[in-house]
């Protein structure tokens, strides 16, 4: 599969941009998206934008329009259908997740719509849902929108980081401990960002439950820092300029 998906990529920007397009739809369809390991394919389109075979711009159009196709698609699905759908085995599978996303919908509907699409086991439930719960457009359009702007680059970004580290391993001397220290830095920051989410989802029961309130909240808190820290710290390397001038260049052109 990955190896169909590079030979298309660099066949023509066409296929690359359609395919960009198809995964981003799929990732985001209701059902589909819960069995497809759209960060996986997300990550190795990254990859070649971080080499310099896409560009960053077409690749984040495509998709962004992608992502509100197979959101929109989805919301009208769970308005649509919402009788059938409870009766689906995949969902069934899925019941705990599928309880949890409700519950907090129907407290923070908006914040969740625009948080939840960057959570993978629930992105592709929460447009259904709020089909099924009839939450309404108003209230869906603004974050959903908003959410699949963001949501392709931070997507591409693991990959696109990847695709500079090869083209500095070719072209350059880059130190294998600061690729690690890099590299470490962002995964202890999303680690911490998940985490985060984990706790405010779960926030209500945990204060029933008062040493493990405090102490959940400890590890995102711890994760968020060490990456942090370690970002700032390898700023002072001077090779880190190569890295952040490959990136910008990415961004600019």
């Amino acid at each position: 599969m990955e190896a169909w998906l590079v030979y298309l990529i660099k066949k023509s920007m066409t296929h690359a941009l359609l395919i960009i397009t198809i995964i981003s739809f799929l990732e985001s369809l209701a059902l589909i998206g819960l069995i497809l390991p759209g960060i996986v394919f997300m990550s190795i389109l990254g990859t070649f934008i971080g080499n310099g075979t896409l560009k960053l711009y077409p690749a984040w159009i495509s998709g962004i329009i992608g992502c509100m196709f197979g959101d929109w698609i989805s919301y009208y699905l769970g308005w649509k259908f919402k009788k059938y759908l409870k009766k689906v085995s995949l969902l069934k599978k899925n019941n705990i997740v599928l309880n949890r996303t409700k519950n907090t919908l129907k407290k923070y509907p908006m914040s969740t719509i625009f948080i939840g699409r960057f959570i993978g086991p629930i992105r592709p439930l929460i447009p259904m849902v709020c089909g099924m719960l009839n939450i309404s457009l108003k209230k869906f359009i603004l974050p959903n929108i908003i959410g699949c702007i963001l949501w392709p680059p931070i997507y591409f970004l693991p990959g696109i980081f990847a695709g500079i580290a090869i083209n500095t391993t070719i072209n350059y001397n880059i130190e294998t401990y600061l690729k690690l220290q890099f590299f470490s830095s962002i995964l202890f920051i999303w680690l911490g960002i998940f985490l985060l989410w984990k706790y405010i989802e779960k926030k209500s029961d945990l204060k029933k439950k008062s040493i493990f309130y405090i102490h959940f909240l400890f590890f995102p808190i711890m994760f968020l820092s060490i990456g942090i820290i370690v970002m700032i710290y390898i700023q002072y390397n001077p090779k880190i300029i190569l890295i952040r001038q490959l990136l910008w260049d990415i961004f600019i052109k």
